[in-house]
């Protein structure tokens, strides 16, 4: 532009940082983060929570039990069951392996399952904004998230379902399930939204759209206190 007669150029470094989105070694230039990968934009998180139900707040049903031992109520089913009616189900491989080889890259199997059990592989976490290493022999150190909690589906209505339909909302590999570290899924356990939010802020649009899309698919409502969060997180949205 021109001041005075005077024409005034960029900065070369300032050009640079704005082009390659540097967040460091660039003072003084506020450069935001980049959403994680798969991140719906602002006007998408604003249509799933125009069309969400709202209740004031979680209800507690009674009668959430998880486990399945002997006297237990095993109400969505065994953990990771194959035998389910949704994608993955009846496949001869158990949901945490689906949801293994469809997130992580790099992906080898054990010799002789026929492409089922995950060896080993490389996360991009949504969550935590690194790339987590896997290896078959510290499984435990990659958990699968449900993005929208099953304790909390119980509450919010899960309770009334048919069996079959729980299951495979607890196996549903396209939707409510995420790969992550082992600290941040013990962080977030039964926590809804206005409770937890991911630790990398890039990952919020992404958590945002997933938990809405799921609420949405299984008519399950969100709380006010859930949906003021999730609203406050689109506006930051691109």
């Amino acid at each position: 532009m021109r001041t005075r007669g005077k024409i005034h150029t960029v900065p070369v470094f300032l050009l640079a940082c704005l082009l390659l989105g540097a967040l460091t070694g660039c003072a003084g230039v506020a450069v935001g983060p980049r959403p994680a990968p798969g991140s719906p934009g602002r006007a998408q998180i604003e249509q799933l929570l125009a069309a969400v139900q709202v209740v004031p707040h979680r209800p507690h049903a009674g009668g959430y039990e998880r486990d399945c031992g002997s006297g237990e109520g095993c109400v969505f089913g065994p953990a990771w069951s194959d035998d389910h009616d949704g994608p993955g189900g009846h496949d001869g491989c158990d949901t945490r392996n689906n949801v293994l080889a469809r997130q992580l890259t790099e992906v080898a199997y054990r010799p002789g399952t026929r492409n089922c059990v995950v060896q080993s592989g490389t996360l991009a976490d949504p969550y935590t904004g690194t790339r987590i290493v896997f290896d078959r022999r510290s499984a435990q150190q990659m958990p699968v998230d449900h993005i929208y909690p099953l304790a909390a589906a119980w509450d919010m209505g899960a309770a009334a379902w048919t069996p079959t339909q729980r299951i495979r909302f607890a196996n549903d590999i396209d939707y409510n399930l995420q790969a992550t570290d082992r600290a941040t899924n013990t962080a977030k356990s039964d926590s809804t939204p206005a409770q937890w939010l991911p630790p990398s802020r890039p990952g919020h649009c992404y958590y945002a759209g997933r938990y809405l899309t799921v609420a949405l698919r299984y008519q399950l409502p969100v709380t006010a206190a859930d949906h003021g969060v999730l609203r406050e997180i689109a506006a930051r949205c691109d």
